[in-house]
């Protein structure tokens, strides 16, 4: 059975860059050596770059099925890893949280390795935030207030007019 892509909404391409190691790759991506030489294509240990501008659709398989596991071929997928000498970022995003729930900024909720990393001085707390998630995930996503990227609401009541359209331009004036 064949399913449907999901559609490459914002609340999508956010939740996939939080799991992502931010940084740039060559243009069209490269084999990245897994040790002193590269694993070959299809083994568990195979590796691959991106150039971090857009998620990579789901490979081909190209292992071999047979009617029991010892006559089958497996075929891995590549691990994408970032290119040598990329930053290492971690995005954590949560819905629906302000500053006042964890404990990092006196909240409630006990969120020790979040402290741990504030103590050592990393503490973002200026950015343009909404009441709703989308826009607020837009505008934590490219630093601009949620009208000029077009999530004046929610994705899910996108309309078809400037601010409201839930597509973020190429380009944003530097003014927004």
């Amino acid at each position: 059975m064949h399913l449907p892509r999901p559609p490459r909404s914002l609340p999508h391409i956010a939740m996939a860059l939080a799991l992502v190691i931010l940084g740039t790759a060559p243009s069209g991506g490269s084999r990245a050596a897994a040790g002193p030489a590269a694993a070959p294509p299809g083994s568990s240990a195979a590796t691959t770059t991106i150039d971090g501008r857009q998620l990579p659709p789901p490979p081909a398989f190209h292992g071999r099925i047979e009617r029991n596991a010892l006559q089958s071929e497996p075929y891995w997928p590549a691990r994408i890893v970032p290119p040598k000498g990329a930053p290492n970022v971690l995005l954590i995003m949560t819905d629906d949280v302000g500053f006042g729930a964890p404990s990092t900024f006196g909240g409630v909720i006990p969120t020790p390795a979040l402290e741990r990393i504030a103590a050592n001085g990393l503490r973002y707390t200026n950015f343009h935030s909404t009441a709703l998630c989308s826009p607020t995930r837009a505008a934590l996503l490219t630093g601009r207030n949620h009208h000029s990227v077009g999530t004046g609401v929610i994705t899910e009541q996108a309309t078809g007019y400037p601010g409201y359209d839930s597509i973020i331009p190429r380009t944003v004036p530097a003014s927004t």
